[in-house]
């Protein structure tokens, strides 16, 4: 559970990197734009591969972008504060797509779907950079 909670993290910050390199006013776009235009961009993909419906989709796609902004400023934690924090989030994401409601496949998919995403990312970015931020 622990290391799905990491990917799902890992797949976050991934999503979030490249909503936010491609966004106007670089990087300053508001939660509801984001929102929008992850419904632009990734609903479509979303539905084909999790086979989500259109309402599942945006509700996921919501709860996707709460998350990213839970998220930020978890640069300045320890390793431990931020594990619990992403942890935590992690839970609290996974109860409102429950709420949705999605079964434990359809999350299985989303998570899938985000995991391969987050993939895709690293593989056209040329992989993880070494050392960065250091």
């Amino acid at each position: 559970m622990q290391k799905l909670c990491a990917l799902l993290s890992v797949v976050l910050c991934c999503t979030t990197t490249v909503l936010l390199a491609q966004s106007p006013g670089g990087g300053q776009m508001d939660p509801a734009a984001m929102v929008q235009r992850m419904k632009e961009r990734m609903k479509p993909m979303l539905i084909e591969k999790t086979k989500l419906s259109d309402a599942q989709a945006d509700k996921v796609i919501e709860t996707q972008v709460w998350a990213m902004g839970e998220m930020r400023g978890m640069r300045d934690l320890t390793e431990d504060q931020r594990a619990a924090k992403m942890k935590s989030i992690n839970e609290e994401k996974e109860k409102k797509w429950k709420d949705i409601p999605l079964t434990d496949d359809q999350i299985k998919s989303v998570n899938t779907f985000f995991e391969e995403m987050r993939k895709n990312r690293m593989q056209g970015s040329g992989g993880p950079r070494q050392g960065a931020g250091k």
